[in-house]
C-alpha cells in the first residue's frame, strides 16, 4: 500500500510557515534586544555599581520565586494553548485559582530568600517591591505572552514582549531624571513599569474566552504542573545561583561587576530563546523529531557558534570603545572577552532542559536541574573562594560552565533514550 503523497508545494508551504513563525518570534527578540540594551545602559549608569548588583540579584531571585505562582500551571496553559485552545478559558480559571492558593508559599519562600541572601546588604522594602514586580505582576504578563505563543500568535506575543521591555526602558529614563536616585526609588519605578505591562497585556492581548472553573480537570494535571514548577525553580536556581553566591561571598560591589558581565551575556541569549521556543512547540507535536544524532549535533553547534560570535563582537566593540555603554559598564568592559565560552554553554544547558519539557519528561527534568544546581553551587563556590578579584573569577566561569554542560549533556541524552510522555 502506498502512503500519502506529499507535493513540493506542501513542503514549500510548510517551510514558509516555519520561517514566518520564526521571523515573527525573532522580531520580538530584536525589539526586546534594542530596548533591553537601552534599559541596561541607563540603569547601570544611574545606580551605583553596588546598588545595580543588589537590584540585579533581587530581580534574579524574584524571577526564580515567580515560578511558585500558580504552582507551575503556566506550563499547563501553554500546553492547552498549543494542543487544545478551546479549553483555554477553563484552564485560565484554574490558573487564577492556583495563583491565589500559591500566595502563602510564595510569601514564605520570599522571606527565606531575603534572610539567607539579602538581609545584611539590602533593605526589606525594595527587595519586596522587586519580588512583587517580578512574581505577582510581570509573571502574569509573561503568561499572556506564553499563551499567545502557544496559539501561534507570534506577532502579538512579540509586540507584548517589546512593549514590556520598552516600558522598563522608559521607567529607567524617568528614574535617571528623578530627584532621588536610590534603590528604593528605582524599585517603585520598576513596579510601575511592570504593572503597566500587565494592564496592557490583559486589556489587549489576552484571548477572549469565558472563564469556567472545573477543578476536576486541574487536579488531574496538578502533579505535572508541580513537577514543572519544581523544575522551573531549579532551572532558575541553577541559572541565577551565581548572582546569589557572588553577593553572599563577594559583597555588593563584586556582585555589581558580575551582574554587568552576565547581563551582557544574557543579551546574546535573546535571539536563541526564540528558536528554542519554536523547536519546543514542534517537539510537543512530534516528540521523536530529534532522534537523529546528526540533527542534534547540528542544532547544538549552531547555538554555541551564534552565542559565542555575538559575545565576541560585543567584546571587540567594548575593547575599542570601552565607554560606549557608560562609565559603570566601562569598568567591566575589559572582562567581557574573558567570558567568551559562557553564553554558548549557558544557552546549550537551557536548551537541553527545554527538550525534556517538550517531551513531557517533567520529573526527569526536575531531577536533572536539581543535579545541575548542586554542581554549579559546588564549583562556583570553589571559584569564589579561590579568586577574590573580578578578572580571574570571570575567566574561571568558562571552566564552571564546561562542567555544567557536560553534566547536562550526560543527563539529558540519557533521558532522551526513554519514550516521550504524552501530556
Amino acid at each position: 500500500m502506498r502512503g500519502p503523497t506529499i507535493s513540493i508545494r506542501d513542503v514549500v508551504t510548510s517551510q514558509r510557515k516555519v520561517l514566518q513563525d520564526y521571523f515573527a518570534a525573532i522580531s520580538g527578540s530584536a525589539g526586546r534586544l534594542v530596548f533591553s540594551l537601552a534599559y541596561f545602559v541607563v540603569l547601570a549608569n544611574t545606580l551605583s555599581i553596588a546598588e545595580f548588583g543588589l537590584f540585579a540579584t533581587a530581580s534574579a531571585a524574584g524571577v526564580m520565586l515567580s515560578r511558585i505562582l500558580a504552582l507551575g500551571f503556566t506550563a499547563t496553559l501553554y500546553r492547552i494553548a498549543t494542543v487544545k485552545p478551546r479549553l483555554l478559558g477553563t484552564y485560565a480559571a484554574g490558573f487564577l485559582l492556583l495563583a491565589l492558593l500559591s500566595l502563602p508559599l510564595l510569601t514564605l519562600a520570599s522571606a527565606v530568600m531575603y534572610l539567607v541572601f539579602f538581609a545584611g546588604d539590602m533593605a526589606v522594602l525594595p527587595f519586596a517591591l522587586v519580588v512583587v514586580a517580578e512574581a505577582l505582576v510581570w509573571r502574569p504578563a509573561e503568561t499572556v505572552v506564553i499563551v499567545n505563543n502557544g496559539l501561534n500568535r507570534f506577532g502579538r506575543a512579540a509586540t507584548l514582549v517589546i512593549l514590556g521591555t520598552a516600558l522598563r526602558a522608559l521607567a529607567a529614563g524617568g528614574f535617571a531624571l528623578a530627584a532621588t536616585q536610590d534603590l528604593l526609588t528605582w524599585s517603585l519605578f520598576y513596579l510601575a513599569a511592570n504593572a503597566a505591562s500587565l494592564l496592557v497585556a490583559l486589556l489587549f492581548f489576552w484571548p477572549r474566552q469565558t472563564l469556567r472553573l472545573r477543578p476536576a480537570l486541574y487536579w488531574r494535571r496538578l502533579s505535572d504542573a508541580l513537577y514543572v514548577a519544581g523544575a522551573e525553580i531549579l532551572f532558575y536556581l541553577q541559572m541565577e545561583l551565581d548572582k546569589l553566591l557572588v553577593l553572599a561571598l563577594g559583597g555588593p560591589q563584586l556582585a555589581g561587576i558580575y551582574a554587568i558581565i552576565m547581563r551582557l551575556v544574557d543579551l546574546t541569549a535573546i535571539p536563541i530563546r526564540s528558536f528554542t521556543m519554536l523547536l519546543v512547540q514542534r517537539m510537543m507535536r512530534a516528540p521523536e523529531m530529534l532522534s537523529r544524532l546528526k540533527l542534534r549535533l547540528t542544532i547544538e553547534g549552531a547555538i554555541f557558534g551564534v552565542s559565542t560570535l555575538a559575545l565576541l563582537a560585543l567584546a571587540v566593540i567594548l575593547t575599542v570603545y570601552p565607554t560606549l555603554l557608560g562609565r559603570n559598564v566601562a569598568e567591566a568592559a575589559p572582562l567581557v572577552m574573558l567570558a567568551l565560552a559562557v553564553p554558548g554553554l549557558r544557552n546549550l544547558t537551557e536548551y537541553q532542559a527545554e527538550l525534556l519539557f517538550a517531551r513531557g519528561q517533567t520529573l526527569l527534568r526536575a531531577v536533572n536541574l536539581a543535579s545541575l544546581a548542586a554542581v554549579k553551587a559546588l564549583f562556583l563556590s570553589l571559584a569564589l573562594y579561590a579568586f577574590h578579584e573580578a578578572a580571574p573569577l570571570v575567566l574561571s566561569l568558562n571552566g564552571v560552565f564546561v562542567l555544567l554542560y557536560l553534566v547536562s549533556t550526560a543527563l539529558t541524552y540519557r533521558a532522551l533514550r526513554r519514550p516521550a510522555r504524552r501530556i
